[in-house]
Formats: C-alpha cells, structure tokens, sequence
C-alpha cells in the first residue's frame, strides 16, 4: 500500500501567505504547534490552540480543489475531495513559504499548490472542535476598537500587579492566580472572555480592516468562508461555545467544562 499525499490547491496565494503568517503566530506560542486542517465545500479551515489563552483559533482559505495523489490497496488513484487530518504547524508553514517562494512575485493573486505534510498524532484538543452550524449571533458585543482597549487595560493592570508583588510572592502560581482572575473576566456583557478578545488581538484577528478586505462569514465547523466585502466583528453562539469572528479569523472558546487557565501577557 502507497501511503495518500495531499494537495491543496488554494485559489489565493495572498490568503495562503496570510495563512502562513497565522501559522508563525502559533509557532511563536509553541514551537512543537499541531494544526487540524479541515477542508470541504471549497474552503480550507485550519483550527490551533495558542497554549497561553486556552482557545482555539481559526483561520480559513478559499480553495480551488484538493487532490489525493498515490495509489489505495484497489489500485484507484486518488481525486479531488475533502481533507481532514492533523499536521505539524511548522510543516505546514515551511510547505507555504516553500510553494510561495518558487512564484515570480510573491504575494500576487492567482492560485498555489501546496503539499499537505504527513499526518502527526493529534493533541486531546483537536478532538473537540466547535460545532459546524447551529450559530446564532449574541448581541452586545463592543466595537474593535473598545476591545482593543480592554485588552491593552487588562494587560497594563497585570503588569501593575506583577510588580507590586513582594519578591518572596512572585512565583508562577501567584502569576498565574492574578492572569486567571483577569483573564476570565468577560467582555461588557457578552459573557465572551478577556482571554478570548486577547488571543484575538495578539495573533492578528482584530487588526483595522482594509478597505475591501476579505470578510469572515458562513461557517466551516465553526471557522468562517470569506466574502467579497469586510464585516465587524460579531460574537456568536452555539453548543456550548462562544466564537469572536473578525474579517481575519475566529476564536471560539468552550463556556462550559473549562480547564484551569494560565496566561501572561504576549
């Protein structure tokens, strides 16, 4: 038996770099960083778990096709279909930089092919991914920019309480108590918390939208496909989860059965 390779034919190279530069974003967080990629119904959803904000981030892409190459036990080779399978996000990212770096101007529109790496073990997240429908939206949510600033306020009062901590009580639990206790506060009225809007802001997801901008919409199990024209930021709902979309990604967080939390500022 020929063990499948995967190809993902994107139909944007400009979204695959953006992919790539989530993909070093996660990398920063955890050197060893695995990704589930999930594709079907011409889009490509690629779910991460940032180990500092106890989340899970989603980045999606618009893909032309993909293709299973090498041969089954039957001897049928394989066709276009959809993917699901857990990589290295480090594989991965070197597969786009790889598939990039051969065009004659990089980051220009038009399609790439790029190598699906070989499968790795999943983490216990990649398990449990948010639901595929069922969202609705939840009202409240404050615009980007006071989320922004909620993040910046929550991270200015960390450090502040970091340094007033007598020597003999600066150890990582009592770090970790104060991140916790900021952290899980929630965001206005939303319920949506702080670590949710933080992991947001620091993998790139609540940047100012450019005029024209890809926007997040429809769904992917829980991650968003991407339409003509930028949206805001909204907050939805489903099973038991909460998802922050933005026009760059999404960040979905469970509000039940939620593990201990432990978060420095990025």
């Amino acid at each position: 038996m020929t063990a499948s390779r995967h190809e993902l034919h994107f139909a944007d190279a400009g979204e695959a770099a953006d992919l790539a530069a989530f993909l070093a974003r996660l990398i920063h967080y955890d050197r060893a960083a695995a990704v589930r990629l999930q594709a079907g119904g011409g889009v490509l959803a690629v779910f991460g778990r940032p180990p500092s904000f106890e989340v899970l981030a989603i980045r999606t892409a618009r893909l032309e096709a993909v293709v299973t190459a090498g041969v089954t036990d039957a001897g049928t080779p394989g066709g276009p279909g959809a993917l699901d399978t857990t990589v290295s996000a480090g594989q991965f990212a070197d597969a786009l930089d790889a598939a990039g770096s051969g065009r004659t101007a990089p980051g220009a529109s038009g399609g790439l092919t790029v190598a699906v790496p070989d499968a790795v073990t999943g983490p216990p997240w990649a398990g449990l991914l948010p639901p595929r429908g069922g969202w609705r939206r939840v009202p409240g949510l404050p615009g980007a920019d006071e989320a922004r600033r909620a993040v910046a306020a929550a991270v200015a009062e960390f450090r502040a309480r970091d340094e007033a901590l007598p020597e003999e009580r600066r150890t990582r639990a009592e770090r970790d108590r104060i991140g916790h206790e900021i952290w899980s506060r929630t965001l206005g009225d939303t319920g949506l918390p702080l670590r949710a809007v933080h992991a947001a802001q620091s993998l790139g997801f609540l940047r100012p939208a450019a005029a024209g901008a890809p926007a997040a919409t429809g769904s992917a199990r829980g991650a968003t496909a991407l339409a003509p024209a930028a949206e805001p930021p909204a907050l939805l709902a489903a099973g038991g989860w909460l998802r922050l979309r933005t026009p760059y990604g999404s960040i979905a967080v469970r509000t039940s059965g939620l593990l201990g939390l432990s978060v420095t500022p990025a």
